[in-house]
């Protein structure tokens, strides 16, 4: 199955190629960004509008999942760039785009200050007049081609994804998980929940990925990496492995070395999953494939445990 001409895939360079993926949806001459990245990489949101075939002035919309920097982060800068541009986000996001303090604040507080330096350049406000809120079942129209926009916690609270339903694809951000080429095998894509700070809950990411299920997509454009098929049986993976992770949780919480012993886990986990499904590389490689999801699913967990227990 190959994948639709009027969808691009743009790599935002975050961290490394490969690793950090926008969409250019491109309808009778209009176009819609799907996520945008870090501010560095407006450029490359240009470049591929120009690719398209299209100015700054045909995009209408940018939608975006959720407001965590490595899918919102240019967000403001971006929008200049884009005179008749939209943006589109979920209601508990919206505020963090008209004024980001917070949310800079709380990737500070993961991440650290030089590391928000150097990787994500400039968060700029966006005026509350260039923003749509998006509740559940709002469809955004470009050009005649209707974006549907589900509201699907359980990575974060203010997340949607975004069902295309000319292509029968589906945008989902961090929902449906992630799943990077390099660890593709024979069988298909290799893909793992994320759980990155500070909203994770696993009952609701479940169901999440049931609605999305129903809908039976296609394929699936994840922002971390790209298009995949084989819909429910990357579903099935991500619903076991999501109660795995509730129970390495589990076990780890009352250890006075709980942030090593989840991380020890779950590399374990994905070492062992990996190795199962045939990813052509061996544990050390896979381990360093994931190295920053492993950290941040660690984070995530232990702030859902924390959360839980109060």
């Amino acid at each position: 199955m190959s994948s639709d001409p009027s969808i691009y895939t743009i790599d935002t360079a975050f961290q490394r190629n490969d690793f950090d993926a926008a969409y250019l949806v491109v309808e009778n001459g209009r176009a819609a960004f799907i996520d945008c990245g870090t501010g560095l990489a407006v450029p490359a949101m240009l470049a591929a509008l120009e690719r398209a075939g299209c100015t700054p002035e045909q995009v209408d919309w940018l939608v975006l999942t959720h407001v965590h920097l490595d899918h919102a982060g240019g967000a403001g800068l971006l929008m200049q760039q884009l005179p008749n541009a939209t943006l589109v986000v979920h209601p508990r996001g919206a505020p963090h785009m008209v004024d980001p303090t917070r949310l800079l604040a709380g990737a500070t507080e993961v991440y650290g200050a030089e590391e928000i330096a150097r990787s994500y350049g400039p968060v700029l406000p966006v005026p509350p007049a260039r923003i749509v809120i998006a509740d559940d079942g709002h469809r955004v129209d470009l050009a005649g081609r209707s974006l549907l926009c589900l509201d699907t916690p359980g990575h974060a609270r203010h997340h949607l994804c975004v069902w295309d339903e000319h292509s029968r694809s589906l945008f989902t951000g961090d929902t449906f998980g992630l799943s990077y080429r390099e660890l593709d095998s024979a069988r298909g894509a290799f893909i793992i929940p994320t759980s990155s700070p500070v909203q994770f809950d696993p009952e609701p990411l479940k169901q999440s990925i049931a609605r999305l299920l129903a809908l039976q997509p296609q394929a699936v454009y994840l922002t971390h990496y790209g298009r995949v098929e084989g819909i429910p049986a990357l579903a099935a993976d991500l619903v076991e492995q999501i109660d795995a992770m509730v129970e390495i949780g589990r076990q780890c919480d009352e250890r006075p070395d709980r942030h090593r012993c989840l991380v020890a886990a779950l590399t374990a986990l994905y070492q062992e999953r990996a190795q199962a499904h045939g990813c052509p590389l061996d544990d050390t490689a896979v381990a360093q494939v994931l190295a920053m999801d492993i950290e941040l699913n660690a984070q995530g967990l232990a702030c859902w445990l924390d959360r839980d227990r109060r």
